[in-house]
């Protein structure tokens, strides 16, 4: 059930026009401050602890054919409320509760002298963050050509930067660490943006509830890299198809809500893991039917491992390996209705060494339920969808993942929820890759389980990018918006040193470090990668045999972006904790009060001492434990560590 306290508190001006003057709203823990002034140029800054965070930084946008909007602005009315709520999110992402606490500043502008034109800002201080939005009116069609929102921030901050280089990507890529002037104007940078501006202040910049808009990127006002005590962050929109940067990068005709500009804030980088912010600024869940949406682990027969066929023998093997490990799912990959990303390709008929109930009815027997790989031009093309969604459903598949859209633009925005919701009224699951950062829009469309746009470990195949170090700073920057398809499960593990591109696949890190990824990433649909006869019978397997992949709660232990990060995350009486490193051998000690007082049976798997030279060496341990007991871990250099911990029953 949800819990709502609603706590109003209008304050409405008078008739008289309201000039140059600040408006302000707190966060319910009073740390965070927004101040809002409308000055000739209407700005907004930020304040956490009495220190600034964001100086003041503009607002307002540009249009074709039109003044630019954002000077001299007159507040014509002004209200304030307290929002508290508690709700369940259908899928658990973080947590099984989800408190949504806010106090909010709308403000009605119009401009001065004879334009009149309006727009509505709404700005909300929660106490792990602040986040604003833009409401725009038009009668007509009206084209915006730049969002001027920017974030001023302190100019020897350090950030981590995910340079794209352009707008139509995949969005995967390293964040490497920077100084924050390393950003130009020339830089089209990553969402989430994390900066780090003092020893205890962390800030991350991301968007919630993108609907009708395009995405958007960072870049800076400056034109070199020369230091400055500050530096101007820019708002940069993907532009529609054909348009180019300085073109129109979205049109409307009537109401226009943008995507909520979101500030993540926190005194060290593991708070901005356990936020909710982003869910929290998402609407409720449209769907009146959840019972389908069914999160879990899936087997794959994809390219990753090796030469894979796609043939009956080769898909019986894998849904042979989800059954043995007690996992939901196998997604059956490319190939599947033959050829691909042709005018000719036919997402409804199996290609001619497929016999689709054959496959169906195994996967029955086994109890595992089967999703499939769709190309999106091939779904998108005279709107094949419509007539596939209500066939997968009458085949029984439980979900689809769709692959190379590539692209953030306004049009790909609405498309993707189009196919969303296209999807969920057959009750059918959606995994994107080639995929956009996810916005919050799980809460929304829970269907909607997860997305690449990440870095993952298919780079491991054709590139030697997936190093410790990156592993370890994805859960503090790509992951800061949610869920992420890595695909982890790499069991062919070799040293640094030793890593080479070949087939058989293999990840330099070791087998507990690839463990880790299943408890410290962030995907409810989580698709392991390798073979199974890589995984079944190795040491490590048992640790992956029926893991949950949704949680009732995540607490981040320790650790900073590019070194390492320990996570205990809780399901059902359980708890899973995991750690990972970069390449320098470490020895941490985690804090395991924020256990219920009591006894626990703790099982770890932990690198072994001869894991620095064959990284597949783990030691497997149980023993007992109470709460007030220091968690001790060894990590050697790519090294990890994972434990599941069950309370001890004092009646036996």
């Amino acid at each position: 059930m949800k819990t709502a306290v609603v706590i109003f508190a209008i304050v409405l001006s008078t008739n008289v026009a309201l000039y140059a003057q600040s408006y302000r709203v707190n966060s319910p823990d009073k740390a965070l401050q927004i101040t809002v002034s409308n000055k000739d140029q209407l700005q907004y800054a930020v304040n956490y602890n009495g220190k600034s965070i964001i100086n003041p930084s503009a607002l307002g946008f540009e249009f074709t054919g039109e003044e630019p909007m954002g000077k001299m602005m007159k507040v014509v009315s002004q209200s304030t409320h307290e929002f508290n709520q508690t709700w369940q999110p259908v899928v658990k992402s973080k947590h099984s509760q989800i408190t949504d606490h806010y106090n909010e500043l709308e403000l009605l502008l119009e401009e001065n002298g004879d334009r009149h034109r309006q727009m509505k800002m709404f700005f909300r201080a929660y106490n792990d963050g602040v986040a604003f939005r833009y409401q725009l009116w038009g009668n007509t069609e009206r084209q915006i050509t730049k969002e001027l929102t920017s974030f001023n921030v302190a100019g020897n901050a350090k950030a981590w930067v995910a340079e794209y280089g352009r707008y139509n990507s995949s969005q995967e890529s390293e964040f490497w660490p920077r100084n924050i002037n390393y950003v130009t104007n020339k830089t089209i940078a990553a969402l989430p943006f994390l900066i780090q501006t003092s020893e205890k202040k962390y800030v991350a910049i991301t968007e919630a509830d993108i609907n009708n808009y395009p995405g958007f990127y960072i870049g800076s006002l400056s034109s070199d890299t020369t230091a400055s005590n500050h530096t101007t962050l820019v708002t940069k929109l993907a532009p529609l198809p054909g348009e180019k940067e300085n073109g129109i990068k979205a049109r409307f005709s009537d109401n226009l809500f943008t995507p909520w500009r979101v500030i993540m804030l926190a005194d060290r980088p593991g708070k901005l893991i356990e936020s909710e912010i982003i869910q929290n600024l998402n609407p409720p869940c449209a769907l009146s039917d959840v019972s389908w949406i069914k999160p879990g682990m899936s087997a794959w027969d994809n390219w990753w491992s090796g030469d894979v066929k796609m043939d009956m023998p080769t898909i019986k093997k894998y849904i042979d390996l989800a059954s043995a490990q007690q996992w939901p799912y196998m997604l059956i990959d490319w190939q599947w209705y033959g050829e691909f990303n042709k005018l000719e390709a036919d997402i409804t008929k199996p290609a001619q060494q497929i016999n689709m109930p054959e496959i169906l009815a195994y996967a029955k027997a086994k109890n595992v339920k089967c999703w499939v790989w769709l190309y999106n031009t091939d779904v998108d093309r005279n709107n094949a969808f419509e007539k596939a969604f209500p066939l997968y459903q009458q085949w029984g598949l439980a979900g689809v993942k769709i692959d190379f859209m590539d692209r953030d633009d306004q049009q790909m925005v609405n498309w993707y929820r189009r196919i969303i919701t296209a999807a969920a009224k057959y009750h059918l699951m959606v995994d994107f890759h080639g995929a956009f950062k996810p916005d919050g829009i799980i809460r929304t469309y829970p269907n909607m389980i997860t997305r690449e746009g990440v870095m993952g470990e298919e780079y491991s195949k054709f590139s030697n990018r997936v190093t410790p170090e990156h592993n370890t700073t994805l859960p503090f920057t790509r992951m800061l918006a949610g869920q992420m398809d890595y695909t982890p499960g790499g069991f062919l593990n070799v040293t640094k040193a030793n890593f080479r591109q070949q087939i058989p696949t293999v990840v330099m890190n070791t087998r507990c470090a690839e463990l880790s990824k299943f408890v410290i990433y962030e995907s409810p649909f989580t698709v392991y990668c390798d073979a199974p006869e890589n995984i079944l019978g190795q040491p490590g397997a048992d640790f992956l045999k029926a893991m949950p992949t949704v949680w009732d709660d995540t607490k981040v232990l320790a650790g900073y972006p590019g070194e390492y990060i320990a996570i205990a995350k809780q399901s059902g009486k359980n708890w899973y904790v995991g750690a990972m490193n970069n390449s320098t051998a470490r020895s941490i000690s985690l804090d395991l009060t924020f256990l219920p007082a009591g006894k626990y049976s703790i099982t770890t798997w932990a690198d072994a001492s001869a894991a620095d030279a064959d990284p597949k060496k783990l030691v497997k341990t149980t023993r007992v434990i109470n709460s007030q007991q220091a968690l001790q871990v060894k990590m050697v250099s790519g090294g990890g560590f994972v434990a599941q911990i069950t309370p001890v029953d004092s009646n036996k």
